[in-house]
């Protein structure tokens, strides 16, 4: 008796983005590994007290990408980094409402060292891009983080996306090269590129 194959993620994809329900259920069987690691990764970079739990945060988040309107989603990637899009916009959102009702209380905190790579620095970043370069960029505002993405989008949308694929959404080189159909060479010299951008803006905003 032959195996039933495994689903497309890619047809799933492309049922989910026209609405189809059960397509998302069975795509949420085949990505939660992803989105668990997503949100750790973001999670990580909180402060060790912060009330919101990788479950939750999975849930609030596939619970937005259900609610979107309709719309492509070419690759797992692409699905990938969105989710990581949203996750990030409900910690945006957390921290505000924390510190709209703890007046000078702390502000969530990111290490500036995870804004660079999932493991500190991006592949062929210099070493004086290094946060450990300077002590005092060590640790940042999530706030000031998520506008500095703003204005980086503002500036050249490219780039911003390319943040989300490789640092946010947790896309190899390879996989964010064929995302935006640039060589990887490419993409290597634009996230480093982003990364000095970002430094310079969180810098002056520390």
């Amino acid at each position: 008796m032959s195996e039933t194959p495994p689903p497309d993620p890619t047809e799933l994809l492309r049922r989910f983005g026209a609405g189809d329900a059960e397509a998302g259920d069975a795509l949420m069987g085949v990505v939660y590994e992803d989105l668990r690691h997503i949100a750790a990764r973001h999670l990580a970079r909180e402060r060790p007290d912060h009330t919101l739990q990788p479950t939750a945060l999975i849930h609030e988040a596939w619970m937005r990408l259900d609610r979107r309107e309709g719309g492509e989603i070419p690759s797992r990637g692409h699905f990938l980094a969105l989710a990581s899009r949203v996750m990030r916009s409900l910690l945006v959102d957390h921290a505000r409402r924390k510190k709209a009702t703890k007046r000078g209380g702390l502000q969530e905190r990111v290490a500036l060292e995870d804004v660079a790579a999932p493991d500190g620095v991006a592949p062929g970043m210099p070493a004086n891009l290094s946060s450990h370069s300077n002590p005092a960029l060590e640790v940042l505002d999530v706030l000031a983080l998520d506008e500095a993405l703003a204005r980086l989008e503002s500036v050249d949308a490219g780039l911003a996306r390319l943040v989300e694929l490789r640092y946010f959404g947790g896309s190899t080189v390879a996989e964010a090269s064929e995302a935006v159909s640039l060589p990887q060479r490419t993409v290597e010299r634009r996230l480093r590129t982003a990364t000095a951008w970002l430094r310079r803006e969180l810098g002056d905003g520390a």
